[in-house]
């Protein structure tokens, strides 16, 4: 995770955007939507640039549609990376390491559960699929969703406890297509959890949430991946 690549089209982060609103959750600042009284949540882990980014939002708002309440908790404790400014990504990575947010994740999840859900699913977008994936154990979540990751490994996916879907792009340095397959023959082989890995076509790293909103082509490829989310919670988090 170390060149440009996954950096690619930083957003232009805004506080207030979405039609949610932030609050405490289990310590840590976070955006939330969706109706407090739905049994099911999904719990969305940003990338570097946090739970700020617009696109991530509208996507929070857009399963909170379809039913679920909807966290996407501040990991990074108020401090995303922000390119050229005097600091590189590896530094910013030695102080946000994904150990430290899977730690964090675990009092979110208890007072998510404490509001009368008994469902959690978890997508994770590139840092954030390494959180995702150690939460992907049944005494966490339900059902997790893998996109473009970052640091993943085989024998992370070989922990997985909990259906997991995996969207990966066939341009990406730092989990290609080669990686992927790895992957998918890892969940084949488990035939006690369900789970897929799918590789979508001419799209980059950060496809899912770093899109140009003005750009239909990736727009469309953008849309295709989150209802492929939608309905993997759908089938999974109930």
């Amino acid at each position: 995770m170390s060149g440009p690549k996954c950096c690619a089209n930083p957003p232009t982060l805004n506080p207030t955007t979405g039609g949610g609103h932030v609050e405490n959750l289990g310590g840590l600042n976070t955006y939330v939507n969706g109706s407090p009284h739905s049994k099911l949540a999904v719990l969305l882990v940003s990338d570097v640039y946090g739970y700020e980014a617009p696109n991530l939002r509208k996507l929070a708002d857009k399963i909170a549609a379809a039913g679920f309440y909807v966290a996407v908790p501040d990991f990074l404790h108020g401090d995303p990376y922000v390119p050229n400014a005097g600091r590189t990504l590896q530094d910013w990575i030695k102080d946000h390491g994904t150990d430290k947010a899977f730690e964090d994740a675990k009092p979110v999840i208890q007072a998510i559960k404490s509001k009368v859900i008994t469902a959690i699913g978890a997508a994770g977008f590139c840092w954030g699929a390494k959180v995702a994936v150690q939460l992907a154990k049944r005494e966490f979540i339900q059902a997790a969703v893998l996109l473009h990751p970052s640091f993943v490994t085989v024998d992370d996916i070989k922990t997985i406890e909990v259906p997991t879907a995996v969207l990966g792009a066939e341009f990406d340095q730092i989990s290609p297509p080669a990686l992927l397959k790895q992957f998918e023959e890892v969940l084949t082989a488990k035939s006690e959890v369900d789970g897929y890995v799918k590789i979508f076509p001419k799209v980059s790293h950060g496809w899912t949430v770093r899109y140009n909103v003005e750009d239909k082509s990736a727009v469309k490829c953008a849309e295709e991946a989150h209802q492929n989310m939608l309905e993997w919670f759908a089938k999974y988090v109930k």
